[in-house]
């Protein structure tokens, strides 16, 4: 009974708050990379989005600004990203190599099985959306 009240009150809603609604929507089917780690991986807003920093520090510090630069833009805000890890304590200076990058995501309280599940999902995520190039970059600055 409650289903069958719950499924009409949704059905009616876009005609009552067709605008509010779709801010519902929206967040529900968050399409972001943030998004899909929350959804995926049951990670916090903070540890996604610190994590996805901490990645982009290390990137930025492993390749030349071009490079960078093609991995960046396929990440909208990711200087924002970069901002947020430093400002959660998870970047607390540069990160030159895998194991800076483990701790910085240890400080978002991520467990190392966590840590082994969200580097390949964001990395996955980024080398489909960029495509082989990008893939054989990160390949080479997360290993």
């Amino acid at each position: 009974m409650t289903r069958r009240i719950v499924l009409l009150i949704a059905l009616l809603m876009p005609l009552t708050a067709p605008a509010q609604s779709l801010d519902s929507l929206r967040k529900l089917a968050d399409p972001s990379l943030t998004g899909l780690l929350k959804s995926q991986l049951g990670v916090t807003e903070n540890q996604a989005a610190g994590g996805i920093g901490s990645m982009l520090v290390l990137a930025q510090e492993k390749l030349i600004k071009g490079d960078f630069d093609k991995i960046a833009a396929l990440v909208p805000g990711a200087s924002g990203y970069m901002a947020t890890a430093k400002s959660l304590g998870a970047v607390t200076g540069p990160i030159k190599d895998m194991k800076g990058l483990q701790s910085a995501l240890g400080r978002l309280a991520m467990s190392p099985e966590m840590q082994a599940k969200f580097v390949p999902e964001v990395t996955n995520y980024l080398g489909k959306a960029g495509g082989p190039s990008v893939q054989k970059l990160l390949a080479g600055v997360f290993k």
